[in-house]
């Protein structure tokens, strides 16, 4: 079924899930003429209620009733999985069903950077839309950061226009349902093991996901890739008859340079450029890391970056002075504080094991390691070698706890906290002054909180009432 933003107006549509983004799509189609029933399986908040009674639009909650196949299409929040029966339902009904971002990509006029990856793509995507303000403040246009970023993509297209920048993260949640969907700049961070839960254990159905970002690309749009990670790396190789145009980035230069045409590499001590041959230095490593912005993951998220805005068009002073003003982003390697001699790190983000493997290798010297909460399924045998090295104390807590002791108890001590308030309290008593105190869970805040953000926040919390 193909849907526009002039077919909108009169048809009637289904909404699932009511949360921010259930809502915002509810509303973006309600204003352009649509019949829009929003239904979803918990009871709404308080906030959203609001919202749908104020504009007049149809609801329930509590559950999904025979109502939501009065459609002509229906368009998902992300959140809701693909294996819910109300989902098998309106597929077995023939409803086309699409997702939030590609309902708000019919109004879109606005150029499109579209950022996923498995880890990365949240600082990546605020990398991109610091340069491109950065370049909005001479240049006389506006840049929107939505999707997975925490703002979505519906409740703010409607502001956009052709000057301006829409800067969109992207899970593979999110991609899953898009159809039409064709950002100018797509950026593929990494792709590695997560979600798999959601994907029947498949690799391969997670990756099919994540590569929906360029699936409706053309020439002259531009797809920035990471050279590094193999299975992107074996993906595009030998690909000459692609689309868009490949732009691959890299720590190791010749590897990437061997990819020909334009690439963002490091050659020795600088972030580099090169387009149509030329050759161009754009921030140095010094220059570019801070404290809480470290590691080769960030030098290869803020080539990334310079890769995307270089593709837009984005010149090298600008792209330099925003980069050298980079600190970080909040719960992500954020330096919160230095207490008793002891450095902590909040790093709540890192939900996959991945992501915690890089904090412990862009974290100097021996640490204390705080992890745990809701395992997606990964292998933590995999990370043994590493906690060996830099864990001196691993203090556990959530439902993964005992399946932590089990894979790391051989390797370094493991202490159990049954509280993230208990967990801070334990890796104080076992860090010495010169430590690190890293928190980086590696599983999903779900067991105990409702989300990696508030998970982050009440580490700060415990750790400032600590000091206090």
């Amino acid at each position: 079924m193909s849907v526009d933003a002039e077919g909108i107006n009169g048809k009637r549509i289904s909404i699932i899930g009511a949360k921010r983004s259930g809502i915002a799509a509810a509303l973006l189609l309600h204003r352009h003429g649509a019949s829009v029933f929003v239904s979803d399986s918990e009871p709404f908040g308080e906030h959203e209620r609001g919202l749908l009674e104020q504009s007049g639009i149809s609801c329930e909650e509590g559950g999904h009733t025979g109502k939501v196949l009065e459609a002509d299409f229906c368009v998902l929040s992300p959140g809701v999985p693909p294996h819910v029966p109300v989902i098998r339902l309106l597929e077995d009904k023939g409803i086309a069903l699409f997702s939030e971002i590609e309902a708000a990509s019919w109004f879109c006029s606005a150029r499109i950077i579209g950022i996923t990856g498995t880890d990365g793509k949240t600082t990546t995507a605020t990398l991109v839309a610091a340069i491109c303000n950065a370049e909005a403040a001479v240049r006389d246009y506006k840049v929107f950061g939505v999707g997975n970023i925490g703002v979505p993509f519906s409740s703010l297209v409607g502001e956009m226009n052709k000057r301006d920048i829409a800067v969109v993260e992207l899970s593979s949640y999110q991609l899953e349902r898009c159809e039409t969907f064709r950002p100018d700049v797509a950026v593929i961070t990494n792709i590695m093991p997560d979600h798999l839960d959601r994907y029947g254990g498949s690799m391969q159905r997670y990756a099919e996901a994540k590569y929906r970002i360029y699936a409706r690309q053309r020439r002259p749009d531009s797809l920035v890739y990471n050279f590094d990670n193999e299975l992107l790396r074996v993906h595009f190789r030998n690909r000459e008859d692609f689309c868009p145009v490949l732009v691959p980035f890299g720590v190791d230069k010749v590897q990437v340079a061997s990819a020909g045409g334009r690439y963002a590499t490091v050659d020795g001590e600088w972030l580099t450029t090169v387009v149509d041959g030329k050759e161009e230095r754009v921030i140095s490593k010094a220059d570019l890391f801070k404290r809480s912005f470290r590691g080769r993951h960030n030098l290869e998220n803020a080539l990334a970056a310079v890769a995307a805005v270089k593709a837009v068009g984005l010149e090298g002073s600008v792209i330099r002075k925003a980069l050298g003003e980079f600190s970080g982003v909040e719960h992500r390697q954020e330096y919160v504080g230095t207490v008793h001699g002891v450095d902590w790190i909040n790093d709540s983000k890192a939900t996959n094991l991945n992501a915690l493997r890089q904090a412990l290798d862009a974290t100097p010297g021996r640490l204390v390691l705080i992890a745990g909460g809701r395992d997606k399924g990964g292998d933590f045998g995999d990370l043994q070698e590493v906690v060996r090295e830099k864990v001196s104390v691993l203090v556990a807590f959530g439902e993964s706890g005992e399946k932590l002791a089990a894979a790391f108890g051989s390797v370094t001590r493991v202490v159990q906290a049954g509280s993230l308030d208990k967990a801070v309290k334990q890796a104080l008593q076992y860090a010495i002054p010169g430590d690190t105190v890293l928190f980086s869970p590696g599983c999903s805040s779900f067991d105990m909180f409702e989300n990696f953000e508030v998970r982050g926040m009440m580490f700060k919390k415990h750790v400032r009432e600590m000091a206090e």
